[in-house]
């Protein structure tokens, strides 16, 4: 990584990343690492839950109050135009708390970053419903 970062002198603010959801895949099959980005698993939501059938959110199941995403490739791409419909800007936390100290990049230190998961739902839906994914269900 070190010697790319060398190679290749990118602006923060002109790289993002395209967020794939490789729901036919376990974290367990794979054996190799992808060609760009990475691949993470064990990212839990909070609100709603994946369907495998039509891969996408949709509304949870009954006294489920977590599911598990399924496996994703965070895919980096250089001035990508993020997509205005279709998707959930979903916040990535660390914790359920959802709360944390202030840091001074204005943001909380409980907070990753926002997810765009796939939808057909508009996303004042998923806004009211308190959807968002979180790194650990405990402390």
């Amino acid at each position: 990584m070190q010697n790319y970062a060398r190679q290749f002198k990118i602006a923060i603010d002109k790289l993002s990343f395209e967020f794939l959801i490789k729901d036919q895949m376990k974290y367990n099959e794979i054996k190799a690492k992808p060609e760009s980005g990475c691949y993470v698993y064990g990212i839990y939501l909070e609100g709603c839950k994946w369907s495998y059938d039509s891969h996408r959110l949709e509304e949870s199941d009954p006294k489920k109050l977590f599911v598990e995403l399924p496996l994703m490739h965070l895919n980096p791409v250089l001035n990508r135009v993020k997509p205005t419909d279709g998707v959930y800007n979903c916040p990535l936390y660390k914790v359920l708390s959802r709360t944390g100290t202030l840091s001074t990049t204005g943001h909380s230190t409980n907070y990753v970053l926002m997810m765009e998961l796939p939808t057909v739902e508009l996303q004042n839906k998923w806004i009211v419903a308190g959807v968002a994914c979180f790194l650990a269900l405990k402390f």
